[in-house]
């Protein structure tokens, strides 16, 4: 198995990078591999509601300039994603949410490209914030019908300089809780499947309140 793991910081060795190398030793310790993307320096075009990949329906973005449409595939190969940010005035960096909304987008109207997946968020924060980004995070997840694992607490770790979160004990033991159980959900999906298959997706119901 596999999980791949987006670090939405300009930072390739920050707290965002750390929070998610945290959660990774724990899934490597039980046998599942991972990798690591850096979003946060990419120049990543937000959506401009072309709705192309609605009518192409070919899996795609058309903005195909930068590596959303990569990403796309790698999480739809992947059985779990880990989706890390910063906090930037209390919200996820800017980056980071152009690519989510774009490919997460792209998933959704493509017959639920990431449907029965694990996902979990982590953030990193100096203070404040932390909370809020982690939600906006986990809206992506239980959007797309993906099984979200829990900690012992908000997945949040506090630091300023690059590797400050290191001297959170609480952080960092929720980032190895969350680990712990993010492999334990994938092994039960991974080994129950066959004798308890996934629900079978449903036609999106859409609601339009104007009449």
């Amino acid at each position: 198995m596999k999980v791949v793991g987006f670090n939405g910081s300009p930072n390739k060795k920050g707290n965002t990078a750390c929070s998610l190398n945290m959660v990774f030793e724990e899934l490597e310790n039980a046998g599942i591999e991972t990798q690591m993307i850096h979003v946060g320096k990419k120049k990543i075009q937000g959506c401009t509601a072309c709705l192309d990949c609605v009518k192409k329906q070919n899996q795609a973005c058309s903005l195909d300039d930068d590596p959303v449409n990569e990403w796309i595939q790698k999480i739809k190969a992947a059985d779990g994603i880990l989706l890390g940010s910063p906090v930037h005035f209390s919200g996820v960096a800017g980056t980071m949410k152009s690519f989510l909304d774009r490919a997460f987008f792209v998933a959704s109207v493509n017959g639920g490209l990431f449907r029965n997946k694990v996902g979990a968020a982590v953030a990193a924060v100096r203070r404040s914030g932390g909370i809020s980004t982690v939600d906006s995070l986990n809206h992506y997840i239980n959007y797309s019908e993906m099984v979200m694992p829990s900690s012992n607490y908000w997945n949040v770790a506090h630091g300023l300089a690059p590797g400050q979160v290191m001297q959170d004990g609480e952080g960092k033991q929720i980032m190895a809780v969350l680990g712990k159980n993010m492999a334990w959900l994938m092994k039960i999906m991974e080994h129950g499947k066959e004798q308890f298959p996934p629900p079978e997706p449903v036609a999106k119901i859409m609601t339009n309140f104007i009449r």
